[in-house]
C-alpha cells in the first residue's frame, strides 16, 4: 500500500473517501464541522435522520459532488469517548476501508483528531494504518471466482495540519503490518501447499531480499546428526521431510551486546500422531504452524526496517502424522541438550520441537529468548481469542514483551511459572515427559516443561493457541476468521524497542 502524509486541507485532498472519527453519541469534531460546511450541512442532516451514528465499526458515506476534492466522505464510528484506545481506531479503520472496497475505491484519506483524542497522532496513525491493511485481507485466494472477494486499499493518505511530520510513522507501520497479511497467507495456506519444505524456502526468499539476512535449513539427516532427537521423533511418522530453519539478522551499526533469539512452533499439519485428534475441525490445524510464520515475517520486517539489532531466528517445522513410523505413546527419547523425555502423549508434540530449537538457538548466541507457539487448546479456554498467554523466567524481560503487546496491538498476559508445577511432568523413567495425566494448569505445564530447554538468560513463551487463528471474526478489524498474524507486529515492536535502548 502506498503512504502519503501531507499538510494539505483535507477539503483539497483527492480521495475516493475522506474519513474522520467520529463518537458515540455523535459529536462531530471541528475538522468534521469544516467539512460538514463544504457539504452545505449534509452532515448534520444525517445526525438528524438518525443515519450518521459513532457506533464502533460503524461507517457512513456521503457524496460530495463536487464540493470537496475527495469523491466519498466516510463518518468512522469510533464508539464512547471513554473507550477509545488504538484498537477501536483499527476497527474503525478496518470498516472504512472493507466499505471502501465495497463500492469500488482503492484510496483512503484520512483526517487525524490532534485536539480532543487519548491517542497522540502518531499512535493514531499506526492504529488506522493496521486496520487499513489488516481489514480488508482477503483469505479466499483459492477462490476461482470473484464474487465475495475483498480489495486492498491501493493508497492511504494522512492529512491535514502537522500531518506530514507523521509520515515515518506511517511507514513504519505499513511495513509491519504488510509482513502480518503475508504471515496470514502462510498460515491460511492448505497443508498439501504449505509443507515444511514450502516454509523453508519463504525463509529463503525472504533472506534473499537482504544482504544483513543469512539463511540455513536442516533437512531430516542433519537434524539427526545433530542430535535433535525430539524434532526427529515427531517428524518420522510424515512422508513430508522436515526442516530446522534457521535466519540470522547481522545489520550495519548493531547496537550492545544484546542478540534477540525468536524460536517458532511450525508444525504444518498436526493430526495428533498416534493420540489422533478428533476429525471436527481438524482441518483447522494447519494453522499449527502461526508461531513459526510470524516468526518468520517479523524477521522479513525487522530486516526491512533496517533495525539496529542482532537477531537469531529458529524455526523447527514438520509435520505431525501417525504412521507405522510414528514415534509412540512410550517412547524416550533423547533432547538436543542431552535430557531425556518419555513420550505419554504423541500430540504434546509443539513442546518437543520447540526444546531442541530452544537449546540451539540459546547455544547459537541468543541472549535474550522469546518463543511464539500454537501449543495448548486449553489457553484457547482460559484466554479465548484476545489475549496470549505470556510465561518467562524473567519479570523484566516479561514486562518488556507485554509492553511491546500492548503498544503492537497483539496482546498478551503474564501468567505464572512457579516451581512446584515441576512435578507434574516428573517421570518415573526419564528426566520428564511430555503432558500429564491430570487436567490441569495444561499452559503452565507445557511452559515449564519448555523452561528445561533454554539454558541461562532471560526467556519468554508465548502460547498463542487462541490469537493466531481465529474459529470466528471477533467483531472488530479482524472480522472474519481464520489467520491473524499475531506476533509480528509484537515481535517488530519488540525489536523496534531494544532497539532505541
Amino acid at each position: 500500500m502506498e503512504i502519503d502524509a501531507v499538510d494539505t486541507a483535507p477539503g483539497k485532498v483527492d480521495a475516493d473517501l475522506l474519513a474522520f472519527a467520529v463518537p458515540d453519541p455523535v459529536d462531530l469534531p471541528p475538522i468534521a464541522q469544516e467539512i460538514d460546511g463544504l457539504l452545505e450541512g449534509e452532515l448534520r442532516h444525517l445526525i438528524e435522520d438518525g443515519e450518521l451514528k459513532g457506533k464502533l465499526g460503524k461507517t457512513t458515506l456521503a457524496h460530495t459532488e463536487g464540493r470537496l476534492a475527495a469523491h466519498r466522505v466516510a463518518a468512522a464510528g469510533v464508539g464512547s469517548p471513554g473507550d477509545l484506545d488504538a484498537d477501536s481506531l483499527r476497527t474503525a479503520a478496518a470498516a472504512v476501508a472493507i466499505r471502501a472496497g465495497e463500492v469500488g475505491g482503492r484510496s483512503v484519506a484520512w483526517i487525524l483528531d490532534g485536539e480532543s483524542s487519548t491517542l497522540s497522532a502518531a499512535e493514531q496513525a499506526r492504529a488506522i494504518v493496521d486496520g487499513t491493511v489488516l481489514g480488508p485481507y482477503d483469505a479466499g485466494r483459492w477462490k476461482t471466482g470473484e464474487n465475495d472477494r475483498r480489495h486492498a486499499i491501493e493508497r492511504l493518505v494522512f492529512c491535514g495540519p502537522g500531518a506530514s511530520a507523521l509520515a515515518e510513522d506511517a511507514e513504519r507501520a505499513n511495513v509491519v503490518v504488510s509482513w502480518t497479511n503475508r504471515c496470514r497467507d502462510f498460515v491460511n495456506a492448505p497443508p498439501n501447499e504449505c509443507t515444511p519444505a514450502r516454509l523453508a524456502e519463504w525463509a529463503e526468499e525472504t533472506a534473499g531480499r537482504f544482504d544483513s539476512l543469512s539463511f540455513e535449513a536442516l533437512g531430516p539427516d542433519e537434524i539427526r546428526s545433530a542430535g535433535m532427537g525430539a524434532l526427529a521423533a515427531v517428524s518420522q511418522g510424515s512422508d513430508n521431510p522436515p526442516r530446522l530453519i534457521k535466519l540470522s539478522y547481522e545489520p550495519l551499526g548493531a547496537k550492545g551486546d544484546l542478540v534477540l533469539g525468536l524460536v517458532g512452533k511450525a508444525i504444518t499439519f498436526d493430526a495428533g500422531g498416534l493420540s489422533l485428534k478428533p476429525a471436527e475441525r481438524m482441518e483447522e490445524m494447519k494453522s499449527d504452524m502461526g508461531g513459526g510464520a510470524a516468526v518468520l515475517a517479523a524477521v522479513g520486517a525487522i530486516a526491512e526496517l533496517g533495525l539496529p539489532i542482532r537477531l537469531l531466528a529458529v524455526v523447527p517445522s514438520c509435520e505431525n502424522m501417525p504412521g507405522g513410523h510414528a514415534y509412540r505413546p512410550g517412547d524416550i527419547i533423547t533432547a538436543l541438550n542431552g535430557k531425556t523425555i518419555e513420550v505419554t502423549n504423541t500430540d504434546a508434540e509443539g513442546r518437543l520441537i520447540l526444546a531442541d530449537a530452544l537449546w540451539h538457538v540459546r547455544q547459537s548466541g541468543a541472549t535474550h529468548i522469546i518463543d511464539l507457539a500454537t501449543l495448548t487448546g486449553a489457553m484457547v479456554v482460559a484466554m479465548g481469542d484476545y489475549y496470549a498467554g505470556l510465561f518467562g523466567n524473567d519479570e523484566d524481560w516479561l514486562h518488556t514483551i507485554r509492553e511491546a503487546a500492548e503498544a503492537s496491538g497483539d496482546h498478551a498476559w503474564i501468567w505464572p511459572l512457579h516451581e512446584t508445577y515441576r512435578r507434574y511432568i516428573d517421570s518415573s523413567f526419564a528426566d520428564m515427559k511430555n503432558s500429564s495425566e491430570y487436567r490441569q494448569g495444561s499452559p503452565i505445564l507445557a511452559a515449564r516443561f519448555l523452561e528445561e530447554f533454554v539454558g541461562e538468560g532471560p526467556w519468554a513463551h508465548m502460547d498463542i493457541a487462541g490469537t493466531a487463528y481465529l474459529e470466528r471474526g471477533r467483531g472488530d478489524y479482524y472480522d472474519c476468521g481464520g489467520a491473524t498474524g499475531y506476533g509480528v507486529r509484537l515481535l517488530s515492536e519488540l525489536a523496534r524497542r531494544l532497539s532505541a535502548t
